[in-house]
């Protein structure tokens, strides 16, 4: 059996993204891992609920260049039952990119261009 484990994202400014997460989605560090000759940091990122499934973020010390991220087509999701006051702090955090009010869905972009859909728990 296989089972969900992580996701990752490259980063620029690992202190950047730390507290965009922190402060939009409410994710921590759970591990981290740097590289003996500083060439990367790793850290893993967990949910309030603290569930298994994890949010890599890896930060490669000699880039300087954005990632490119082809078509964008791809995005993480996270679900919520606070949905509009989840929506109303991220539009006062500007961060929302796009909307779909037909779909009841909405997604954020973090600081380097990646997308996060978030959703309604559906009862």
């Amino acid at each position: 059996m296989l089972t969900f484990n992580h996701f990752n994202f490259n980063v620029l400014d690992m202190e950047r993204s730390l507290a965009f997460y922190r402060d939009a989605l409410h994710l921590t560090p759970c591990r981290e891992k740097r590289a003996a000759d500083g060439s990367f940091r790793i850290v893993f990122l967990q949910d309030e609920a603290g569930s298994p499934f994890s949010l890599e973020l890896t930060e490669l010390t000699d880039r300087k260049e954005a990632y490119d991220l082809g078509e964008g087509e791809f995005h993480l999701a996270f679900h919520t039952p606070d949905y509009d006051a989840v929506h109303q702090k991220h539009q006062e955090m500007g961060i929302i990119c796009f909307e779909n009010p037909s779909m009841g869905i909405y997604f954020i972009e973090d600081p380097d261009g990646y997308w996060i859909e978030i959703i309604p728990v559906r009862r």
